[in-house]
């Protein structure tokens, strides 16, 4: 169908209410055919939706791998930032991925990449105790001290959350437990 709908002139980048292409929903929904359909007919890589979330996005908050390795071979920026600072590992984090955050780590992703709120992967994961995400992206050596725009580390939002295995794992790591006033009870 998507074929026929290119020959028959349909624009590519065409934008839905949320701005996104034909390539953020296919990317979104995993449609790797017609990802690469969309690709090979001229659609823009680095469209960017409302959130200013590009298809690599997209498909990293959904878990669709296939999608995501194949937007990374054809180019796509692997460091792109949506409106909150988000990059695509930030996303797979944050939605516990964790076979796709080794592929974005595998590829070439800054573990370290902040978001706007200073936020790092390890910060999304830690949030959500994401326990094989976090563990992977200690054993890659994310830094464990790493702070966001309030002084709270990644130990700091696992402990707020109460997430006892994602503690242990930091802890194990030597995270810094002096900063008491984000681990006492609120």
């Amino acid at each position: 169908m998507a074929r026929v709908l290119i020959e028959k002139g349909a624009d590519l980048e065409a934008r839905a209410r949320a701005g996104w292409t034909a390539l953020h929903r296919a990317a979104g929904y995993g449609r790797e055919a017609v990802v690469w359909l969309l690709l090979e007919d001229g659609a823009d890589i680095e469209a960017k939706a409302h959130d200013e979330g590009t298809a690599l996005h997209a498909a990293a908050s959904r878990g669709h791998e296939a999608v995501v390795r194949l937007l990374l071979e054809k180019g796509a920026d692997i460091e792109a930032k949506a409106r909150a600072g988000w990059t695509a590992l930030h996303r797979a984090a944050d939605s516990g991925y964790e076979a796709l955050v080794q592929l974005l780590l595998d590829k070439g992703a800054d573990i370290e990449a902040e978001a706007n709120d200073g936020w790092t992967a390890l910060c999304r994961a830690a949030e959500y105790g994401h326990e094989a995400v976090v563990r992977l992206l200690l054993e890659r050596d994310a830094d464990v001290e790493s702070k966001d725009k309030d002084g709270q580390t990644a130990l700091h939002i696992a402990t707020k959350m109460g997430h006892k295995a994602v503690m242990r794992l930091l802890l194990e790591k030597q995270a810094d437990v002096a900063a008491e006033e984000f681990l006492q009870p609120q």
